[in-house]
């Protein structure tokens, strides 16, 4: 039997989902390089977005050791 993380689903996505998180990061982006930002909210939402970025990067290796192991155990029966 496969052991299941303790955490929740969306542990390391503070806030909402993987698919809000880069719906969130590309507004970002999409607000700094239309240029509707003076330059300290640009520097603000960059570091918004970093943080963004950092969570959904977690999210996805911890998915990632998830499949492996799934796959670890299918190839040991």
């Amino acid at each position: 039997m496969v052991k299941r993380n303790s955490s929740s689903n969306s542990d390391s996505l503070v806030g909402g989902s993987y698919e809000a998180k880069v719906a969130e990061i590309e507004k970002i982006i999409a607000r700094i390089e239309a240029g509707e930002l003076d330059l300290a909210e640009v520097f603000e939402q960059f570091a918004a977005a970093v943080e963004s970025l950092r969570q959904c990067e977690s999210f996805l290796q911890q998915r990632q050791q998830q499949v492996d192991l799934l796959i670890e155990t299918l190839t040991d029966d």
